[in-house]
């Protein structure tokens, strides 16, 4: 448990700790056409962004296996009022996002990187302050097919692990199927993953499992409640 626990307070600096606040855009009118709409939009709603502004909470457990140990913990997020109750195996902590204070931050770390395993064709749009690469064909890290390609890079200020990029591998049907993590936009991979089992909960098309080359690492995410 020491080991799983280490790995995790690493891996909670630097996979998806960008503390950001965005205003989420409107469902694409009639009038906009496909072509109008950038890569990264064109992503985000091919996996429900659509249904976001419809969304009132969520819920759900982040599971990382590893070798034989376990860890999990359980989020409830209220969109509305941005209240966070966690629970794991320890206790249960509630705070609200919008009144953090040194000891709550610490969870809020947590639930950052959680959440954004879950929702991360969305941070595509809805994250401020990243640059977006044009999309390009790549050979995938993990199943070398060769897919198409997009870098979203943080800046170099603000959030929890500033500066750090995101190489997301999709097919031509838009579907996510292998992300990369490079810390500090480091050349070498930090980590890559796969997107595998996909499922629809009130309009969001969620990955629920994710494994390394390996298949020795293993998050996924358990008890997904998606309400309206």
């Amino acid at each position: 448990m020491k080991n799983i626990l280490l790995f995790l307070s690493l891996s909670m600096l630097f996979l998806g700790c960008q503390d950001k606040k965005a205003t989420l855009p409107e469902e694409p009118s009639e009038e906009i056409t496909e072509q109008e709409l950038t890569t990264a939009e064109k992503i985000a709603y091919k996996h429900g962004l659509q249904n976001w502004n419809d969304v009132s909470e969520i819920q759900f457990t982040f599971n990382v296996d590893r070798a034989e140990n376990h860890f999990e913990r359980s989020w409830i997020w209220n969109l509305k009022t941005n209240d966070i109750t966690m629970e794991n195996a320890q206790d249960t902590v509630s705070f609200n996002r919008n009144k953090l204070d040194s000891i709550s931050r610490k969870h809020d770390a947590a639930f950052i990187n959680d959440s954004y395993w879950l929702l991360a064709p969305y941070k595509l749009v809805l994250d401020e302050g990243t640059t977006l690469s044009e999309a390009t064909k790549q050979v995938a890290p993990i199943s070398g097919d060769t897919l198409n390609k997009i870098t979203t890079t943080y800046g170099n200020e603000g959030g929890y692990t500033p500066g750090d990029a995101y190489d997301f591998y999709y097919n031509e049907n838009l579907n996510i199927k292998e992300w990369v993590f490079r810390k500090g936009n480091d050349s070498i991979p930090t980590m890559a993953t796969t997107f595998e089992d996909f499922k629809s909960f009130n309009g969001l098309q969620l990955a629920t499992m994710h494994q390394d080359s390996t298949g020795g690492f293993k998050l996924y995410f358990t008890n997904i409640s998606v309400k309206r």
